[in-house]
Protein backbone atom coordinates (compact mmCIF):
# COMPACT_ATOMS: atom_id res chain seq x y z
CA UNK A 1 0.00 0.00 0.00
CA UNK A 2 1.33 3.45 -0.92
CA UNK A 3 2.09 5.93 1.87
CA UNK A 4 -0.78 8.24 0.83
CA UNK A 5 -3.21 5.31 0.86
CA UNK A 6 -2.01 4.27 4.33
CA UNK A 7 -2.48 7.79 5.65
CA UNK A 8 -6.02 7.97 4.22
CA UNK A 9 -6.91 4.55 5.67
CA UNK A 10 -5.63 5.55 9.12
CA UNK A 11 -7.54 8.86 8.97
CA UNK A 12 -10.78 7.05 8.12
CA UNK A 13 -10.23 4.54 10.93
CA UNK A 14 -9.57 7.28 13.47
CA UNK A 15 -12.65 9.18 12.32
CA UNK A 16 -14.80 6.06 12.63
CA UNK A 17 -13.58 5.44 16.19
CA UNK A 18 -14.20 9.08 17.15
CA UNK A 19 -17.75 9.00 15.82
CA UNK A 20 -18.46 5.65 17.49
CA UNK A 21 -17.24 6.99 20.85
CA UNK A 22 -19.14 10.28 20.62
CA UNK A 23 -21.85 10.59 23.30
CA UNK A 24 -25.36 9.88 22.07
CA UNK A 25 -28.17 11.47 24.05
CA UNK A 26 -31.18 10.47 21.94
CA UNK A 27 -31.62 7.30 19.90
CA UNK A 28 -34.29 8.82 17.64
CA UNK A 29 -34.41 12.46 16.60
CA UNK A 30 -37.05 14.07 14.37
CA UNK A 31 -35.86 16.63 11.83
CA UNK A 32 -38.32 18.89 9.98
CA UNK A 33 -37.65 20.08 6.44
CA UNK A 34 -39.89 22.94 5.36
CA UNK A 35 -39.85 23.04 1.55
CA UNK A 36 -41.79 25.19 -0.88
CA UNK A 37 -43.86 22.06 -1.67
CA UNK A 38 -44.66 21.28 1.96
CA UNK A 39 -43.23 19.78 5.15
CA UNK A 40 -41.25 16.54 5.44
CA UNK A 41 -40.45 15.03 8.85
CA UNK A 42 -37.52 12.61 9.11
CA UNK A 43 -36.74 10.26 11.99
CA UNK A 44 -32.97 9.90 12.40
CA UNK A 45 -31.75 6.55 13.80
CA UNK A 46 -28.78 7.43 16.02
CA UNK A 47 -28.77 3.99 17.62
CA UNK A 48 -28.18 1.95 14.46
CA UNK A 49 -26.43 4.51 12.25
CA UNK A 50 -24.53 6.76 14.69
CA UNK A 51 -21.91 8.08 12.26
CA UNK A 52 -24.28 9.08 9.46
CA UNK A 53 -26.88 10.39 11.89
CA UNK A 54 -24.47 12.54 13.89
CA UNK A 55 -22.98 13.93 10.67
CA UNK A 56 -26.43 14.77 9.30
CA UNK A 57 -27.43 16.48 12.55
CA UNK A 58 -24.28 18.62 12.46
CA UNK A 59 -25.48 20.05 9.16
CA UNK A 60 -29.05 20.45 10.44
CA UNK A 61 -27.96 22.19 13.67
CA UNK A 62 -25.57 24.38 11.68
CA UNK A 63 -28.52 25.44 9.46
CA UNK A 64 -26.68 24.32 6.32
CA UNK A 65 -29.91 23.09 4.69
CA UNK A 66 -31.66 26.45 5.13
CA UNK A 67 -31.64 27.88 1.61
CA UNK A 68 -30.72 24.50 0.14
CA UNK A 69 -32.57 22.66 -2.60
CA UNK A 70 -34.01 19.38 -3.73
CA UNK A 71 -32.40 19.28 -7.15
CA UNK A 72 -32.70 15.68 -8.30
CA UNK A 73 -35.58 13.28 -8.94
CA UNK A 74 -34.71 9.88 -10.39
CA UNK A 75 -37.63 8.10 -12.08
CA UNK A 76 -38.10 5.46 -14.80
CA UNK A 77 -39.03 8.17 -17.33
CA UNK A 78 -35.91 10.31 -16.83
CA UNK A 79 -33.18 8.08 -15.40
CA UNK A 80 -29.66 8.42 -16.74
CA UNK A 81 -28.87 4.80 -15.86
CA UNK A 82 -30.99 1.97 -17.21
CA UNK A 83 -28.72 -0.85 -16.05
CA UNK A 84 -29.73 -0.53 -12.39
CA UNK A 85 -32.67 1.82 -11.97
CA UNK A 86 -33.67 3.41 -8.66
CA UNK A 87 -36.23 6.00 -7.57
CA UNK A 88 -35.10 8.78 -5.22
CA UNK A 89 -35.06 12.50 -4.65
CA UNK A 90 -31.79 14.16 -3.58
CA UNK A 91 -31.29 17.09 -1.22
CA UNK A 92 -28.40 19.57 -1.10
CA UNK A 93 -27.24 22.20 1.39
CA UNK A 94 -27.18 25.93 0.65
CA UNK A 95 -24.50 26.21 -2.09
CA UNK A 96 -23.10 29.32 -0.40
CA UNK A 97 -22.06 27.11 2.56
CA UNK A 98 -20.06 24.53 0.60
CA UNK A 99 -16.72 25.93 1.73
CA UNK A 100 -17.76 25.25 5.34
CA UNK A 101 -18.60 21.56 4.85
CA UNK A 102 -17.21 18.96 7.22
CA UNK A 103 -14.85 16.18 6.06
CA UNK A 104 -16.35 13.06 4.45
CA UNK A 105 -17.48 10.28 6.77
CA UNK A 106 -16.92 6.50 6.78
CA UNK A 107 -19.75 4.54 5.17
CA UNK A 108 -22.12 2.65 7.49
CA UNK A 109 -23.08 -0.40 5.45
CA UNK A 110 -26.63 -1.72 5.58
CA UNK A 111 -25.16 -5.16 6.31
CA UNK A 112 -24.00 -3.71 9.64
CA UNK A 113 -26.79 -1.27 10.55
CA UNK A 114 -29.71 -3.40 9.36
CA UNK A 115 -31.35 -0.26 7.93
CA UNK A 116 -32.51 -1.13 4.42
CA UNK A 117 -33.49 1.08 1.51
CA UNK A 118 -37.22 0.60 1.81
CA UNK A 119 -39.90 3.13 0.90
CA UNK A 120 -39.23 6.40 2.74
CA UNK A 121 -35.68 5.51 3.79
CA UNK A 122 -33.24 8.42 4.16
CA UNK A 123 -29.73 7.71 2.91
CA UNK A 124 -26.40 9.47 2.45
CA UNK A 125 -25.46 10.23 -1.16
CA UNK A 126 -21.91 9.38 -2.17
CA UNK A 127 -19.56 8.75 -5.07
CA UNK A 128 -16.70 6.54 -3.87
CA UNK A 129 -16.44 4.73 -0.52
CA UNK A 130 -16.19 6.99 2.54
CA UNK A 131 -17.07 10.09 0.51
CA UNK A 132 -20.47 11.12 1.91
CA UNK A 133 -20.75 14.66 3.24
CA UNK A 134 -24.08 16.55 3.37
CA UNK A 135 -26.14 15.49 0.36
CA UNK A 136 -28.75 12.81 1.04
CA UNK A 137 -31.54 10.97 -0.72
CA UNK A 138 -35.08 9.92 0.15
CA UNK A 139 -36.12 6.59 -1.34
CA UNK A 140 -39.43 6.10 -3.17
CA UNK A 141 -40.45 2.44 -3.16
CA UNK A 142 -38.18 -0.36 -1.97
CA UNK A 143 -34.71 -0.09 -3.58
CA UNK A 144 -32.64 -3.16 -2.54
CA UNK A 145 -29.99 -2.39 -5.16
CA UNK A 146 -28.94 0.52 -2.91
CA UNK A 147 -28.20 -1.87 -0.02
CA UNK A 148 -24.85 -3.53 0.65
CA UNK A 149 -24.23 -6.04 -2.13
CA UNK A 150 -26.55 -4.19 -4.52
CA UNK A 151 -25.53 -3.27 -8.04
CA UNK A 152 -26.22 0.48 -7.98
CA UNK A 153 -22.61 1.05 -6.89
CA UNK A 154 -19.82 -0.71 -8.74
CA UNK A 155 -18.02 -1.33 -5.43
CA UNK A 156 -21.02 -3.23 -4.01
CA UNK A 157 -20.88 -1.30 -0.72
CA UNK A 158 -24.27 0.33 -1.19
CA UNK A 159 -25.37 3.54 0.51
CA UNK A 160 -25.71 4.37 4.21
CA UNK A 161 -29.36 4.50 5.27
CA UNK A 162 -29.75 6.39 8.55
CA UNK A 163 -33.44 7.14 9.01
CA UNK A 164 -36.89 7.25 7.48
CA UNK A 165 -39.61 9.72 6.55
CA UNK A 166 -42.08 9.94 9.41
CA UNK A 167 -44.56 12.36 7.85
CA UNK A 168 -44.79 14.02 4.47
CA UNK A 169 -44.27 11.12 2.09
CA UNK A 170 -46.97 12.73 -0.05
CA UNK A 171 -44.71 15.79 -0.32
CA UNK A 172 -41.76 13.56 -1.24
CA UNK A 173 -43.83 11.98 -4.02
CA UNK A 174 -45.00 15.39 -5.26
CA UNK A 175 -41.38 16.54 -5.49
CA UNK A 176 -40.43 13.27 -7.18
CA UNK A 177 -43.09 13.88 -9.83
CA UNK A 178 -42.04 17.51 -10.45
CA UNK A 179 -40.69 18.59 -13.85
CA UNK A 180 -37.12 17.75 -14.77
CA UNK A 181 -34.91 19.09 -17.54
CA UNK A 182 -31.68 18.19 -19.26
CA UNK A 183 -29.42 21.11 -18.33
CA UNK A 184 -28.84 20.65 -14.57
CA UNK A 185 -26.04 18.85 -12.70
CA UNK A 186 -27.80 15.49 -13.02
CA UNK A 187 -28.76 15.89 -16.68
CA UNK A 188 -32.29 14.57 -17.30
CA UNK A 189 -32.71 13.79 -13.59
CA UNK A 190 -32.27 17.46 -12.59
CA UNK A 191 -35.37 19.14 -11.17
CA UNK A 192 -36.28 22.19 -13.26
CA UNK A 193 -36.69 24.35 -11.30
CA UNK A 194 -35.14 22.91 -8.12
CA UNK A 195 -37.43 22.79 -5.07
CA UNK A 196 -36.32 25.28 -2.41
CA UNK A 197 -35.73 24.31 1.21
CA UNK A 198 -36.95 27.13 3.43
CA UNK A 199 -35.45 25.75 6.62
CA UNK A 200 -34.55 22.53 8.41
CA UNK A 201 -34.37 21.96 12.16
CA UNK A 202 -34.81 19.42 14.94
CA UNK A 203 -38.38 19.19 16.16
CA UNK A 204 -38.56 19.84 19.86
CA UNK A 205 -41.78 18.69 21.53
Amino acid sequence: MHTASRIFAVAIAVTAVAWAQAPVQDHAVVVVFETEKGVIEITVDLARAPISSANFLRYVDGRFYDGGVVNRAVRPDNTVRHDVEIQVIQIQIDPARRAEMFPPIPIERTSVTGLKHVNGAVSMARSGPDSATASFSIVIGDQPEMDFGGKRNADGQGFAAFGRVRRGMDIVKAIHASPTGAMGPYRTESLDPPIKILKAYRRRD
